[in-house]
């Protein structure tokens, strides 16, 4: 079953602020918290990254310090 195509600036605009597991196409992948989004929806997380090579971006739950999901 095919999904609905989405508009990418409010789904991303509605992460900013909460943590997101960003996917980049050379297959690397950065947890952390998504700052902010340009007009170009270049993306900078707080983990000191920003790119814009990204394959995916989704949600996740926030972690503890020990990598345990937080409920």
């Amino acid at each position: 079953m095919a999904s609905l195509p989405m508009n990418p600036k409010p789904f991303l605009n509605g992460l900013t602020g909460k943590p997101v597991l960003v996917k980049l196409k050379w297959g690397m992948e950065y947890k952390g918290y998504l700052v902010s989004v340009d007009g170009y929806m270049n993306l900078q997380v707080k983990t000191n990254f920003r790119c814009n090579n990204v394959l995916y971006v989704r949600g996740v739950e926030e972690e503890d310090e020990e990598g345990e999901m937080k409920d």
